[in-house]
């Protein structure tokens, strides 16, 4: 799910749709390697999506649901 491009797929997960559904979700990506390399990225990364989300910009790492 989360290694390619699946905005034009209907989502089969319940539950991650509903969660797309309200405002005040936000999804992110899982924290699965635990280098000091992996983390300062990875919190790098999820520090610039907030920004720009809270900017009220767009990301190249945001999913857009497809309904």
């Amino acid at each position: 799910m989360y290694f390619a491009d699946h905005s034009g797929d209907i989502l089969r997960d319940d539950v991650f749709a509903r969660l797309l559904t309200f405002p005040n979700v936000i999804i992110t990506g899982h924290q699965a390697f635990f280098t000091r390399e992996a983390m300062e990225t990875i919190a790098a990364t999820t520090v610039t999506n907030l920004d720009d989300f809270a900017a009220g910009r767009d990301t190249p790492n945001r999913l857009h649901a497809s309904h």
